[in-house]
This record gives C-alpha cells, sequence and structure tokens, in this order.
C-alpha cells in the first residue's frame, strides 16, 4: 500500500490542515470503497462500541441491506457476537503468508456472520508498536482487490478508542457518517468532545461529517443534552443500561437473537429504528467542540 508521511515543516506550513500539530500517515487516495454507504461508530474505550456496531448490522440485514463489518481494533472482539466466534486478524493472516497479499482468498480473512453479515477483524500491531492506520488501510486494500465491496451496501467500521494514532483515524477516510457512541457521565462526554474535535479537523479533508450521537448504558440523558445544545450534536437513539444487552454478550449474540421480552424488543425496535435513519442519511452536523474547561462547567448537577 502507498503511503506517504507528512513532513512537519509542510505541516508548520500549513500544509495538511487536519489539526493543529498533526502528522498523521496519509493512505493511498486512490483505494475507495465505492457506492455503499459507510459508518465509523466511535466513543471512549469499554463505552460499548462493539455492541452497538454489532447490532446495527444485524438491524441492516434486517431491512435487506447486504453488511459489512469491519472490527479495527487489536482485541479483534469486535464481530464475536455476529460469528460466535474470535476471528483471526487480517494481520495475523497475512503474517501466515509472510504478507504475500496476492496469495490470499477471500475466505481467509471474511467470514459469515448472522444473517448474513460479512465479518473482518482488521487487528493491529501490538500496543506501542506499528501504526494502526496502517492495517485499517491494508484491510481495504484487501476487501477492494478481491471485489467484496462491489456487493455490499453498508460498511460499518468498528473503531478502537481513546486513540489519537491512525488507527483512529484511517476510518474517517472512508466514512460518510461518523457516529458517536457516548454514556450520559463526565468521561463519556469528555471523550467524546475530543472525538468531535477530530472528526472536525478530517472534515476538512475529507467527506465524513458527525452524524448524531448514540447514547449507550444509560437511563437518562440529561448531560448529553446539555453537551449537544451547546456544540451543536443531536441525539441519534437511546438505548437503555438493561441487563439482557449485557447478557447478550455472553451469549455470544446480537440482541436480535435473543429470546423475546417486552424490553429487548423496545431495544430491538431502537436499533431498527435508527438503522433506517442512518441509511436516509442523516443531516451533516456541523458541531462545535467546547474547551476542556467549558465541559468541567457546563456539566453535573446545580
Amino acid at each position: 500500500m502507498n503511503i506517504t508521511a507528512v513532513p512537519v515543516s509542510e505541516i508548520r506550513k500549513g500544509g495538511r490542515p487536519d489539526g493543529e500539530g498533526s502528522v498523521q500517515v496519509q493512505l493511498d487516495p486512490n483505494v475507495k470503497i465505492g457506492t455503499a454507504k459507510v459508518f465509523a461508530i466511535y466513543g471512549k474505550g469499554g463505552i460499548g462500541k462493539s455492541t452497538t456496531s454489532s447490532n446495527l448490522s444485524a438491524a441492516f440485514s434486517k431491512m435487506g441491506k447486504r453488511v459489512l463489518q469491519i472490527g479495527c481494533d487489536p482485541k479483534h472482539d469486535s464481530t464475536f457476537t455476529l460469528t460466535k466466534k474470535m476471528l483471526p486478524t487480517v494481520i495475523d493472516i497475512l503474517e501466515t503468508v509472510d504478507f504475500h497479499a496476492e496469495e490470499l482468498r477471500p475466505e481467509d480473512f471474511v467470514f459469515e456472520g448472522y444473517n448474513g453479515v460479512m465479518c473482518v477483524e482488521a487487528g493491529g500491531p501490538p500496543a506501542g508498536t506499528g501504526c494502526g492506520g496502517y492495517v485499517v488501510g491494508q484491510t481495504v486494500k484487501l476487501l477492494k482487490e478481491h471485489h467484496l465491496l462491489e456487493d455490499t451496501d453498508v460498511v460499518i467500521f468498528d473503531v478502537l478508542g481513546d486513540v489519537v494514532c491512525g488507527g483512529f483515524a484511517a476510518p474517517l477516510q472512508h466514512a460518510d457518517r461518523a457516529m458517536i457512541v457516548t454514556a450520559n457521565d463526565f468521561d463519556s462526554i469528555f471523550a467524546m468532545n475530543r472525538i468531535v474535535q477530530a472528526i472536525g479537523a478530517k472534515a476538512k479533508n475529507y467527506n465524513v461529517r458527525l452524524g448524531g450521537v448514540i447514547a449507550n448504558r444509560s437511563a437518562a440523558t440529561d448531560q448529553i443534552d446539555k453537551y449537544n445544545a451547546r456544540t451543536g450534536l443531536k441525539l441519534a437513539a437511546h438505548l437503555p443500561d438493561l441487563d439482557a444487552i449485557r447478557r447478550s454478550r455472553l451469549k455470544k449474540c446480537t440482541l436480535f437473537e435473543m429470546d423475546a421480552t417486552p424490553e429487548i424488543e423496545a431495544v430491538q425496535k431502537e436499533y431498527l429504528r435508527l438503522a433506517a435513519s442512518m441509511w436516509l442519511g442523516p443531516d451533516p452536523l456541523p458541531a462545535v467542540p467546547l474547551k476542556d474547561r467549558d465541559i468541567f462547567d457546563l456539566l453535573g448537577y446545580d
């Protein structure tokens, strides 16, 4: 894959407006996903991005869409509720052929999950070594070379949390909309603010725009609502803090495979509503992030 490192001197001249101090590795601009609608799911580590991504993929598949979910975390646990197993990563598989990608077949790295959702785990280098952005780019390139994106309606990137390297930023070079998963607490919203800042910087160079906020594991949304009102974000969905969602992870299944109860059916309907809204194309949100001190002053109880 062709990558170009931008010299610091060029950044100081304003050559790459990816954000102040950025030394972002640039991916090959010719490697594009194509006609599929592409969504990147962001949020702080442990907030429930993989659960949200997998249930969203299942909801899109229920709508009759051809879905591809790409896990972008070295933990490679994004898709296990769809496939009922831990998949090998693209990096693991490339190592077995000494990184000769031409020797791979699609079935070596793409696996079918619940209701026909196609699943890929990009993986990543061990902590402190390498760049996760390269892995995401290599995964998209492999999918493109094997023509696996031509028959896809929806691509969902499940992005690793709390990272400021290329592994965080690379999906933004492909996505149409970025959705942020958060909870109704200070730490989650503080992390969301940083993500809003990063996406705003990337939007200067790429087509990605903010699509909305998914409140997860939250009985209420009052703190999220305060933040949204100040920044210009909007709530796209509200998923309550239900033990049934936790149990679905333990059962290694999506919520659409759980025994029907009123609370399960309500969450299923919310995911289907969210998927339908995302498919229609949420209006881009020109959100303006807050300064750290302003978040301290804004959130909390009077």
